[in-house]
């Protein structure tokens, strides 16, 4: 997992080849003006989704997984709190991996929290059980899934 600046991308943008492309798309486009939807940015291999979520409390939170792509979290609205734990530590499947949609949840509690702010963003990769939209209200977001 990694967590960051918009302002500080440019030590990540080596991680994967199209990080330089999606940094400067997260960067380059106002989300508040925006329509909540889906915008392909390669294909199947970058999508950006656009969301006006509900957020829940931590005890509905639950964490989820992904094996084919990694997610770049960035919250637009307000700060968004997110949970997290080790994948390897995840033990209680809610139900069997959805290969069609590359998530599997788990009953597991989350024991780390963090929030992320407006302008900053949370990478998570395949080793990170993630618990997202997490605090009150609804939030403005956006996901941006890289297949790896």
């Amino acid at each position: 997992m990694i967590v960051g600046s918009l302002k500080d991308t440019e030590r990540y943008e080596d991680i994967h080849p199209l990080f330089k492309t999606v940094f400067d798309f997260l960067r380059n486009t106002d989300f508040l003006k925006s329509e909540v939807g889906t915008i392909e940015l390669q294909g199947k291999d970058a999508f950006a989704i656009i969301s006006d979520s509900d957020l829940r409390n931590k005890e509905l939170a639950k964490p989820e997984a992904h094996n084919r792509y990694l997610d770049i979290q960035l919250p637009i609205s307000k700060a968004e709190t997110f949970g997290w734990k080790s994948r390897l530590d995840l033990n209680e499947e809610c139900e069997p991996f959805n290969d069609e949609r590359d998530i599997q949840f788990f009953e597991d509690k989350v024991e780390t929290y963090f929030s992320v702010s407006p302008g900053d963003f949370v990478i998570f990769f395949p080793e990170d059980g993630h618990a997202p939209c997490i605090g009150e209200g609804k939030i403005r977001k956006v996901v941006v899934k890289i297949k790896i």
